[in-house]
């Protein structure tokens, strides 16, 4: 169902706007609904949220207050579509507070989050309108609903459990402090990462110190240096399209460590952003409220709505996966011992030497180097690679908006039409890291999908992402891992534009969260497919396409270093599951605590988890606590329903292309996830798809 802006956030008591200064208080004036961001001032957030909160109560009394015996129309549709204005506010502010933030939103953040978790607990635990959710439940079987109205029916009803409205008055008082501290905790935990990711910064000014650096790393570097008035220096800093250069090609082995150590450390450092402390705080939050509410731990609590259901399926699921990864990345790493042991320089490998040798490997074996490889993957080819691969599947068409207000200027706009002409949806597209950015890549809606009073409302969706930014010299040049994020991303976009749902509950990406990984993770299995890459893969100077040659040696290395890949993932799973299996943090240290959860699964000291935990954006402050396990879990449906395809002999196959989309795509939550997959695919998922996927079977 449709959920409040509990990222929670926002806050700065500005002086009130007059209601015709307020571009949130108007329609949007233009043909697609889009937020003008030309308009929209940090001055107009408070009093949106205020108005948005006041408006959106009056709707809930007057749910609560109706005299009429509960009816479908009169409790659970007018509550899904009530709230309009919160939603028009928070859809935006909370967007660009995760891309284009700065002091003020964070302010603003940190005194709306508490209004926005008493506002949510007041809609939750309002006795008259759960009395009437339940009265509708108990009796669902009589009502003569379809398969969406049920759906979001039992939504309801479990967030309303699930929420505390079944709690006695001290129970919810007791839920209501909980709530207001978590969503603070959470909040400062990603305000501390972005801070100290802004924060460092590896200033070099010997040239000599740049050994085995490309050429275009150089260059980047020394356009960071100059944006940071340090002219005719280079600098580092740790957002991933920086670092991770320098791990693949510096012959400086203490830069290479000192760089890694730099990303891993984020929020372990005993500074002012120190994030243990508030892990701390956020678990036992999480234990408090998940046993307040009946679960013995935050898991149990979290995986009664997804798919697993419960933490055994998960941890069982990750066992299976996490033996043969480990074992290939043991091997993997004896590799690479061999190969430093030839330089008979005495060295033992260690985690900042994977990324080095690992491309030296590649080189031996495949003569592959990630660097020759940059100059086909222009940012801008892959995106309309990406536009005709879903033309070729679904014949959606892109045109691009020029003079659309956008919120920053490497932000860009477009059209999406179906086959029929019919609008789809629009697109924003956000690629590049900066200070104001939080890292990763990720989706949201700016205005959601749903259809009301006869009328489909199209949805604003935008894609966002920290990928290698242009420079003097070159365009925006992408590697292997950029270019398969993007048609990561994508998926998730697609999820979005082409919902086709009634209620805005149940629309788009508004799934259980290891389903929503099933759209994005499929689409990267196109994206070195010789056929789609053959669309895209154009040398930026010729616009030659990617030789054969190069195609094949990219096949070739396809399940090469899988081993560390899956070994880096999973370790993060499976530490979120041990951090959210807890049941009592009474003696809790961060510290001991990672370090015992990584020695229990036999973590080699070669490879770091993908994220420490005090850096963990997405279990303490993104919404996957207990879901990063999602990715691997959804990668089982991906491998399976894209093998559906294989199996065809065409990758473009349409039946299974309009299969994918009426099943999936169109669907977002109104049914049971597993219902609409084997609606897709006609059987079970196979989990050997994974591990074949992956050359660990």
């Amino acid at each position: 169902m449709k959920k409040l802006f509990l990222i929670i956030m926002t806050g700065l008591l500005l002086a009130g706007c007059a209601k015709n200064d307020n571009p949130f208080f108007e329609a949007y004036e233009n043909k697609y609904g889009a937020p003008p961001f030309d308009k929209i001032k940090t001055e107009h957030y408070m009093p949106g949220f205020k108005k948005g909160i006041k408006q959106h109560q009056e709707q809930i009394n007057t749910v609560a207050e109706n005299k009429e015996t509960p009816t479908f129309a009169n409790t659970i549709e007018a509550l899904d579509y009530s709230g309009q204005l919160l939603e028009k506010v928070s859809s935006v502010f909370f967007n660009l507070y995760s891309s284009n933030t700065n002091d003020e939103m964070k302010d603003i953040a940190n005194k709306v989050s508490p209004m926005l978790s008493e506002h949510n607990d007041n809609l939750y635990m309002n006795d008259k309108i759960f009395e009437k959710v339940k009265t509708l439940y108990d009796n669902r079987a009589k009502l003569e609903l379809n398969s969406e109205q049920n759906r979001l029916l039992e939504n309801y009803y479990k967030d309303f459990i699930r929420s505390g409205a079944a709690l006695n008055p001290e129970q919810k008082e007791k839920l209501r402090g909980i709530n207001k501290e978590l969503g603070l905790a959470e909040l400062a935990f990603g305000q501390n990462v972005l801070t100290e990711t802004n924060l460092y910064k590896k200033v070099i000014d010997k040239e000599a110190d740049l050994a085995g650096l490309p050429e275009s790393v150089r260059q980047a570097a020394l356009e960071a240096a100059k944006e940071a008035k340090m002219d005719g220096k280079w600098v580092f800093t740790t957002q991933k399209a920086s670092f991770i250069p320098v791990l693949q090609y510096s012959e400086n082995r203490q830069l290479r460590q000192e760089l890694l150590l730099a990303y891993a450390n984020r929020g372990d450092n005993g500074n002012e952003n120190d994030n243990k402390a508030l892990i701390s705080k956020i678990m036992k939050l999480r234990v408090q409220k998940a046993q307040l509410l009946g679960f013995e731990s935050p898991a149990a609590f979290i995986l009664d709505d997804t798919m697993a259901k419960t933490p055994k399926a998960v941890t069982d699921f990750l066992a299976t996966v996490w033996q043969p990864a480990l074992t290939k990345a043991k091997v993997e790493a004896a590799e690479l011992q061999k190969l430093m042991d030839k330089e008979g320089k005495g060295e033992k490998l260690e985690a900042w030497d994977w990324w080095y040798y690992t491309e030296k490997l590649r080189k031996a074996k495949y003569d592959l180097d990630e660097e020759q490889l940059r100059p086909y993957f222009k940012l801008e080819n892959v995106r309309q690679g990406i536009f005709d691969l879903t033309t070729k599947l679904w014949g959606l068409q892109y045109k691009k908006l020029e003079g659309m207000p956008v919120y920053h200027p490497e932000v860009e706009v477009f059209e999406v039409t179906d086959a029929d002409g019919s609008l789809i949806g629009v697109l924003y597209t956000d690629y590049f890291p900066r200070a104001s950015k939080r890292g990763g890549a990720w989706m949201n809606n700016l205005t959601p999908q749903y259809k009301k009073d006869g009328v489909n409302h199209r949805p604003i969706i935008v894609n966002v992402g920290n990928f290698t930014k242009p420079t003097a010299q070159n365009p925006s040049l992408l590697n292997m891992d950029e270019v398969e994020t993007m048609f990561h991303e994508f998926g998730h976009a697609l999820h979005g534009l082409l919902s086709r749902c009634t209620y805005p509950g149940v629309a788009g990406t508004n799934v259980s969260r290891d389903f929503v990984e099933l759209p994005s993770q499929i689409m990267e299995n196109w994206c070195f497919e010789p056929q789609v890459m053959k669309t895209y893969a154009r040398h930026y100077k010729t616009n030659e396409p990617m030789p054969d040659e190069l195609i094949n040696r990219i096949q070739k290395a396809g399940k090469f270093n899988q081993g560390f890949t899956l070994t880096e993932l999973l370790s993060a799973a499976l530490l979120d599951m041990d951090y959210h299996n807890m049941k009592d943090t009474a003696t809790f240290d961060v510290t001991a605590f990672e370090n015992t959860s990584l020695n229990r699964i036999g973590m080699i000291p070669e490879i770091i988890v993908r994220y420490r935990s005090t850096n963990f954006n997405h279990i303490f402050t993104g919404g996957y606590s207990a879901g990063y396990y999602s990715y691997t879990w959804a990668e089982v449906l991906d491998a399976d329903a894209y093998q559906s395809f294989v199996e065809t002999g065409d990758i473009y196959n349409q039946e299974r292309a309009t299969s994918f989309r009426k099943n999936i795509l169109e669907k977002g939550d109104s049914d049971e996830p597993m219902k609409l997959y084997l609606t897709f695919r006609g059987k079970n998922p196979n989990p050997d798809a994974l591990l074949k996927k992956r050359g660990l079977k």
